[in-house]
């Protein structure tokens, strides 16, 4: 099977500007390929990692991926699927993040001996003259085309600034540049920077007359529809500081029964004959396959000893609710449990646990919360001294989630 093939089989292909042609370039020949990554946080998250392994796969088949660091096209922001404008940031922080992002990158991308690239876009986009801009890039867009753009809709409605309505400009811009420096041929990313892309492609045709080509890729996004990557304390990131190893485990190992084939097949290497056989399974059967999501996964993010440790305490700590070193924590001092203690709630929303007083009595109502063994019958429940064992406490969310309290 080819690598495009592969692509296709494992359901990674949203839309391409010529199938056929791509098809026949990933098949016979060495092609150079790019996807931006603009550094608008400290941390590449989970919605990234599908990217990066495509990338890996790409380059595992002879091909030499482009990684692109936006940092010219951080300083604008861009304004696909948002509703507000991106807070701006600044060029210190932008490059701070972009030091980050290419650090994580190295995990998944051997960029030893030329065979892949990394590049940040501020030293081709800062320098710019507008004016000189306008007349070789701008002259080429037709501003009733970029108004159809799906990146464009969502923002017109609540009012698009004209600094985002620039980016779409860039973005082609950096193709066009990575074409001129590079040879590169083809830009891949999510399916949400389709207009981008093919605008991009359509430039370096408009300006060189090169063949360019563009390929989007699935978003990460559960049964329902909801993006992935999100849990109550928020993003799920690839820093281990952010998202410990047992956590990002965690997250993978409690998918929906409905999305952990399409994850294993989006997000591993795991054969697809093999996956063809968990395909079979339902209900508790799914137990297992689940545990080999979460632990290729996190293996792949945090090594093999971390996904190792991970596993045996998910499990340590399901068989028996017993305490684990790599369970999450959250430390509490003494006095806060002074006089009446501390509320059951108000203890959830500390460990993030639940991100409301709603959303605590809800699962409360449900049976849905354990102090220890206990299982927490009201909402009127106070934590105090007595209920800490060694100066801790194990907190449990519904069947799997569990969360250790530390007295300071």
């Amino acid at each position: 099977m080819t690598v495009f093939e592969e692509l296709k089989a494992r359901g990674l292909i949203a839309q391409t500007t010529n199938e056929e042609r791509i098809k026949e370039l990933l098949e016979k020949e060495k092609v150079t390929f790019y996807i931006g990554f603009d550094p608008t946080a400290d941390s590449l998250h989970v919605g990234h990692f599908l990217q990066l392994v495509v990338m890996e796969r790409l380059q595992k088949a002879g091909h030499r991926p482009i990684a692109v660091l936006g940092g010219g096209t951080t300083m604008i922001g861009d304004p696909t699927g948002k509703t507000d404008m991106r807070r701006m940031l600044t060029k210190e922080t932008i490059a701070e993040n972009a030091a980050r992002f290419k650090e994580q990158m190295k995990r998944f991308i051997d960029f030893s001996d030329g065979k892949a690239v990394m590049v940040n876009n501020a030293d081709w986009i800062l320098p710019l003259n507008y004016i000189d801009f306008l007349r070789e890039i701008g002259v080429h867009f037709s501003v009733n085309r970029m108004l159809t753009a799906e990146c464009f809709k969502t923002r017109l409605e609540k009012g698009l600034t004209f600094i985002e309505f620039n980016y779409m400009l860039l973005q082609s811009y950096d193709f066009l540049q990575l074409n001129r420096l590079y040879g590169c041929t083809m830009q891949l990313g999510g399916d949400d920077q389709w207009s981008n892309i093919i605008n991009g492609a359509d430039l370096i045709r408009r300006v060189n007359g090169n063949e360019a080509h563009g390929m989007t890729f699935t978003l990460l996004t559960t049964s329902e529809g909801k993006k992935m990557g999100k849990t109550e304390k928020g993003a799920v990131w690839l820093d281990r500081e952010k998202t410990p190893p047992y956590e990002f485990y965690q997250y993978w190992r409690n998918v929906q029964d409905e999305d952990v084939i399409k994850c294993m097949k989006l997000l591993t290497f795991i054969p697809l004959e093999e996956i063809a056989e968990y395909e079979k399974l339902e209900g508790s059967a799914l137990n297992p396959v689940k545990e080999r999501l979460a632990y290729e996964i996190t293996a792949m993010v945090h090594g093999e000893e971390e996904a190792k440790a991970a596993q045996n305490a998910a499990r340590a700590v399901f068989v028996s609710g017993s305490d684990s070193e790599n369970m999450p924590q959250t430390e509490i001092s003494a006095s806060e449990l002074e006089n009446d203690g501390m509320s059951v709630i108000d203890l959830l929303i500390k460990c993030a646990l639940v991100p409301s007083k709603g959303e605590g009595r809800r699962l409360i109502d449900q049976s849905g919360i354990l102090l220890g063994n206990e299982k927490v019958t009201s909402a009127l429940r106070t934590v105090g001294h007595d209920d800490f064992a060694d100066g801790k406490l194990i907190l449990k969310k519904g069947k799997k989630t569990f969360h250790k309290v530390v007295l300071k």
